[in-house]
């Protein structure tokens, strides 16, 4: 059947010249509508040259004779516009026109392989329990551990392959539907849909943040009812907005979801060519082990045995009390200058630099270097806002003595903001890297919309109108095999959490009326598509949350508790959106039944919005001194710490006294203009100059790229860049076959190898406390002026910064 359907989708070819574009040919070169249709994909090198290949109905049978996973990136192409459609003959893709698609990503399909199995299930809602426990266990404590969804993949084949060998292979039959419990061999669909199921649950249900901070620093007394109706509304909602963003982001090919083809290579390499022989090479899944042991082993050094390596701002070591050099060269309250790591944690902190393609890792490193390189220092050493009496870099606000703002100080018992208690204790300072960081999410937050309009507003206007058979993409029409899910089932899915989401913030003491829950909705729901849209072709992700704070503190001011609900149901609504659509266009890729996997979606979601509440719950009420700095067993509440200072600082001091006119910050509202007016120019010169590099530049991309900063630094982004551009620009370009072989997998295999070695360091030796290794390579990075945060300028005992009066 695989065979027939590749043969069948490979008739006939007719090979249609399109002319090669040189240096010499100029800048609106003669197929000027080709170009122009293109030019808002940068992941498409427009100056290849290009070959169309149509169906008619009699012709010869491709041969596949050569690596279609190596063959060069100008091999294929055809246009994906709709508009094209009018002619006589229909032109179809043979392949991806994207070598990273094609390096990842199988084009034949079984649509007869088994997928609701009784394994799928039973091992999709383990790993989802497991999964969801583990991380919200440990996401209390500091350190941590986080089970990724690599683990999932690796540990369910060997799981799969065992129940397959144990299970009974009896046939039942339930009122005519016949069933079994072993269908037969484990499958790549089955092992697809479990790793999707732990996928969806790996970072938790967001609003236990809320819930957390209203018990503990709030001192509400809260009942299952409201957490669990809280945790689903806000968790599922966004899952509802699929249905809308699929024509979007997940049928078109130029979406091409550099994220999803880590898993596709990673799923191809475990099953399609294990034990297979290849000719001149080394087979994929060797290369894929002898990595994942290389990563599991070197780990062990930078993260236990000499830590030194993994921060490695080595300058601090030479001058450790030199406040200005540790401001630059430091990497846990500096700017990371040192640029080295040799901990692939550090190096993937903003996600792994294989993906990501260059160009757009190009964006945010230069983008990175003027402002937190550049503008952040000059900030800094000229003391404006007062930032020189604090670290330079830290994600803590600060009180006018330069400590740590006391935030539980300004609150009343029932959660409210007390405008007394603050004008008699300080007003709020920042620190130069986090007062940046907030402009530049200012900026990216505008931004996005502005570019979505400029360059993919003809898109997404005919795609309202599109399905899946406009699509001449191999991919979708190999999908055309299954029906699609029923815009009506996600209507239904919308309207049940919207009631429910109404009656939760209604009924229960939220502080949040229901026109502003139905506001962050809306906000989210708009927003879900340009988010998409970027995260679809950069693998960049767009941080909204100091938006809907920002909007939740003018609307609702003095009100923190609802700050935080309303920041939940907007930018967890567009998150869960996101990776809704994300995880579809993985099974769009592995060719998964569409209604089997929103069904694995929404199951996997739906059991762990009670597993991370009851497990919270169980921490609160089973652990001593839980969410202090004394905890014994480092149950600290890291993240719910900063979730709650966030909640006061936006919620409860408000924006208007840090960002409107007259305010402290209020400069800062600048970068809202300046992330709407600055994709403008940089649109219509790559209109004018369409096969130069100005289509590569991308503004928001610019600006989301940096929003990890901080806690993120400098080494950060720079080891990042560097290995991308080793990666993805040298080797891509100068060792095509070997890039298109195994980078994916080598990528997937760094990730493995590193999560294992953490979780094998955290339980055999972190957790236990028995073995301490106390030697130089572990402490010089610790007694430095980084490592203890000391400011530039110091305070006497009596001194303070800032204002004398404040209201």
């Amino acid at each position: 059947m695989d065979d027939a359907s590749h043969a069948h989708s490979n008739d006939a070819a007719v090979h249609i010249s399109i002319p090669t574009f040189r240096r010499q040919v100029p800048d609106v070169p003669e197929d000027v509508d080709f170009i122009m249709d293109h030019l808002n994909d940068p992941n498409l090198d427009l100056k290849k040259s290009r070959s169309v290949y149509s169906l008619n109905s009699k012709g010869k049978e491709f041969e596949d004779t050569e690596d279609l996973e190596s063959r060069d990136e100008s091999d294929r192409y055809t246009s994906s516009r709709p508009e094209s459609r009018t002619s006589t003959t229909i032109e179809f893709d043979d392949e991806s026109p994207y070598p990273e698609v094609r390096a990842a990503v199988a084009s034949k399909d079984d649509p007869s392989m088994p997928v609701n199995t009784f394994r799928m299930w039973f091992l999709g809602c383990f790993f989802t329990i497991a999964v969801s426990f583990t991380n919200q266990l440990f996401s209390l404590r500091y350190p941590s551990i986080f089970v990724t969804g690599v683990v999932a993949q690796l540990l369910a084949l060997p799981l799969g392959k065992f129940l397959a060998f144990a299970l009974p292979k009896t046939r039942f039959n339930t009122f005519g539907y016949v069933w079994s419990l072993n269908p037969g061999p484990f499958n790549i669909k089955e092992h697809v849909c479990i790793t999707v199921m732990a996928n969806v649950v790996v970072a938790g249900a967001y609003a236990t943040d809320v819930i957390l901070t209203q018990k503990i620093f709030y001192g509400q007394q809260l009942s299952y009812a409201y957490q669990i109706l809280l945790v689903l509304s806000t968790q599922i909602i966004g899952f509802s907005f699929g249905g809308f963003l699929r024509q979007f982001v997940v049928w078109p090919s130029s979406m091409i979801w550099p994220g999803a083809l880590v898993n596709s290579a990673l799923f191809n390499t475990l099953h399609n060519s294990w034990g297979k022989r290849e000719r001149g090479h080394m087979p994929r899944e060797r290369f894929f082990f002898i990595a994942l042991a290389c990563s599991f082993v070197w780990y062990w050094i930078p993260g236990l045995l000499f830590t030194a390596l993994s921060v490695f701002n080595w300058v601090c070591w030479i001058v450790p009390n030199n406040v200005a050099v540790n401001a630059l060269f430091g990497t846990s309250t500096g700017l990371g200058m040192g640029i080295f790591t040799f901990d692939w944690t550090m190096i993937s902190f903003v996600g792994s630099p294989m993906v990501t393609p260059w160009w757009s890792e190009a964006n945010t490193i230069v983008s990175f270097v003027v402002m937190f390189w550049i503008v952040v220092p000059i900030l800094y050493f000229t003391n404006t806002w007062d930032t020189a009496f604090l670290p330079i870099s830290s994600t803590f606000a600060f009180d006018n003595t330069g400590n740590r703002y006391d935030s539980r100080g300004i609150v009343t018992p029932d959660g409210f903001f007390d405008e007394a208690a603050y004008a008699a204790y300080s007003p709020l300072f920042m620190s130069a890297t986090l007062a940046v960081a907030y402009g530049v999410l200012f900026a990216a937050f505008v931004s996005v919309f502005v570019h979505t309009f400029l360059w993919f507003r003809r898109d997404i206007v005919r795609r309202f109108r599109s399905s899946l058979k406009d699509e001449r993409d191999v991919h979708s029409r190999l999908m055309l095999a299954y029906p699609e899910v029923p815009h009506w089932w996600f209507g239904i899915l919308f309207v049940v959490c919207f009631v429910v989401l109404l009656v939760t913030v209604s009924v229960f003491p939220t502080q949040l009326p229901a026109w502003a829950a139905f506001i962050g909705v809306l906000l989210s729901s708009i927003l879900a598509l340009p988010v998409a849209m970027l995260q679809a072709i950069t693998n960049e992700q767009v941080q909204t949350q100091v938006v809907y704070e920002i909007i939740a503190g003018y609307m609702l001011p003095g009100r923190p508790v609802a700050n935080m609900i309303f920041k939940a149901i907007g930018y967890i609504g567009t998150v869960q959106a996101v990776t809704f659509v994300g995880d579809m266009k993985l099974g769009h890729y592995m060719k998964i039944p569409p209604r089997m996997m929103f069904k694995a979606q929404l199951v996997a979601a739906f059991i762990s919005c009670f597993v991370v509440i009851f497990v919270q719950d169980w921490i609160l009420n089973n652990i001593e001194d839980v969410c202090t700095r004394s905890q014994a067993n480092g149950f600290v509440c890291p993240s719910s710490n900063t979730f709650a200072t966030s909640s006061l600082i936006f919620g409860g001091i408000g924006p208007k006294r840090l960002f409107s006119p007259g305010a402290p910050y209020a400069s800062l509202m600048w970068f809202f203009a300046i992330g709407g007016l600055l994709p403008i120019p940089f649109y219509f010169l790559a209109r004018r100059y369409p096969l130069s590099f100005w289509r590569y530049i991308n503004i928001p991309v610019c600006f989301s790229g940096i929003g990890a900063m901080p806690p993120a630094n400098g080494i950060n982004y720079a080891s990042w860049a560097f290995v991308g551009f080793i990666f993805n620009f040298v080797i891509r370009r100068y060792r095509f076959r070997w890039w298109m072989r195994y980078n994916y997998i080598l990528s997937a295999a760094l990730d493995a190898g590193v999560v294992i070695a953490t979780i094998v360091i955290f339980f055999a030796i972190t957790y236990p406390g028995t073995i301490e290794i106390s030697w130089w390579g572990n402490n010089v990075w610790i007694n430095t002026a980084d490592t203890m945060g000391i400011p530039l300028k110091t305070l006497g005992e009596t001194e303070t910064i800032g204002p004398q009066v404040w209201s």
